[in-house]
């Protein structure tokens, strides 16, 4: 079925959620990151399926942020992050094993979704880049905890240089756990939820035991909240999306900052 761009399939076991806007890369307007939310906590809770598989259509796993309706006001910023702080929540708060399949291109916000599952899944094409400190947007899910968890001392190249990391270099330091053909993407990380979760009572408590405790969580979205508004204060945020249009000679009507 499909709801939105997000597309759900059973896997005999496993659910497999699929973003489905090829065509703009996969890009998470709202709509689609309340959609992926919900979706997560519904079989997140174990009684329908074993695990779930988060991966892409196309040759992105995910270009983020939609900037084509990119925040206009402050209040659509929080509104922004809020969603996609959701969605780490929803993950983190399963009692089942959530693997990203990383087919393509992970960019920004969408890469950061990934940072919180419990396994990252890439083929040869798989790619991680964070370009908001040089776009004026700030980062989001958690992920100034959850990278430094997951790469340490890379996570400040990483942000601050807005580097792109190919799967290779993201297997060696830890973005990506395994690198696998695209052919055999999907079925490889149906097979670890399966090898992970043989028995739910036990998996669920192991789960609690070895992901972020969700007071850094939260302490990490504040601290993520208070920077988006003083980069909306600042100026940088519109200067920064305009400075991305203006690069792509596409520039739609520069969101105007309020006082």
């Amino acid at each position: 079925m499909t709801d939105n761009y997000l597309d759900v399939r059973i896997d005999v076991d496993v659910a497999v959620l699929t973003l489905n806007r090829p065509a703009k890369l996969n890009v998470l307007d709202v709509a689609t990151r309340v959609q992926l939310a919900q979706t997560i906590r519904r079989f997140g809770t174990g009684d329908l399926v074993r695990g779930i598989v988060l991966t892409g259509t196309g040759r992105a796993f995910s270009a983020g942020e939609d900037l084509q309706t990119v925040p206009t006001t402050y209040d659509e910023i929080r509104e922004a992050f809020a969603t996609f702080h959701d969605i780490t929540r929803a993950i983190l708060e399963t009692k089942i094993p959530v693997i990203a399949a990383v087919n393509g291109i992970a960019v920004g916000g969408a890469s950061e979704i990934t940072l919180c599952c419990d396994s990252r899944i890439g083929t040869p094409a798989a790619e991680y880049f964070q370009p908001e400190n040089h776009r004026g947007i700030i980062i989001s899910n958690a992920s100034s905890f959850l990278m430094g968890r997951l790469v340490r001392n890379h996570a400040m190249r990483i942000i601050l240089g807005s580097q792109r990391i190919g799967a290779d270099e993201a297997l060696r330091i830890g973005l990506l756990d395994e690198i696998v053909p695209a052919e055999a993407l999907l079925d490889r990380a149906v097979e670890v939820v399966r090898q992970w979760n043989s028995d739910p009572r036990t998996t669920a408590l192991h789960l609690s035991l070895l992901r972020p405790r969700p007071e850094d969580i939260e302490a990490a979205f504040a601290r993520e909240d208070d920077a988006a508004r003083e980069s909306w204060e600042s100026g940088a945020f519109t200067e920064g999306i305009e400075g991305f249009w203006a690069s792509k000679n596409t520039a739609p009507t520069a969101p105007a900052k309020s006082n």
